[in-house]
């Protein structure tokens, strides 16, 4: 009975820090912004409209924090509204977006500048911008739960669980999504 007692009280404050950490919005953008930006630039490919997705999310976190029951982290509810809006983005613009992916991608020299230090030679940062293109083309075949997955795991470090509870999709099937993504992309980097 004790123990039962010490949970639920253990759960009642956990839930009381996450709406207090809800409420100042300030200190939430500060705290999950960057990582949040990343995440969402990356699975759609354009930053300007990354950056209108991840206010969007903030928005909506804030606006629904009373809605919050503290069942996961605040980081993982944070991307589940993401990766809610990304959806949302493109079913409304499913044809548009392919032509609109490419013409906006993140520059590979941008990309590189994260990849690549000032110590390495030409020669590996060559390597290392080739590299990126060859990822980023194989991430642009991918389905978006593959490529949404795929980003989670290995562009956040999100283990697999954490990725299940983030978009509702039982353990299993997020294993065989990220399974395929890795198929894919390692066949098209292979080439």
């Amino acid at each position: 009975m004790q123990l039962a007692l010490d949970v639920t009280m253990s759960n009642v404050q956990v839930v009381e820090r996450s709406s207090s950490e809800l409420d100042d919005i300030d200190a939430l953008v500060r705290t999950y912004r960057p990582r949040l930006l990343r995440f969402v630039t990356f699975s759609i490919g354009d930053p300007d409209l990354a950056e209108s997705i991840t206010q969007d999310c903030f928005l909506k976190a804030y606006n629904g924090r009373d809605k919050f029951r503290g069942d996961c982290s605040v980081n993982t509810w944070l991307t589940s509204i993401a990766l809610n809006l990304i959806r949302d983005q493109q079913r409304l613009q499913k044809f548009r977006f392919w032509r609109q992916a490419r013409a906006t991608a993140i520059d590979v020299s941008d990309a590189a500048n994260f990849l690549a230090s000032h110590e390495s030679s030409a020669e590996a940062r060559i390597l290392a911008i080739e590299r990126t293109e060859q990822v980023q083309a194989a991430l642009a075949n991918l389905s978006v739960n593959q490529r949404a997955i795929f980003l989670m795991r290995f562009a956040e470090d999100m283990d697999l669980s954490e990725i299940a509870a983030t978009i509702s999709m039982p353990i299993n099937t997020v294993k065989t999504h990220l399974h395929r993504a890795l198929k894919a992309v390692r066949a098209e980097v292979g080439r």
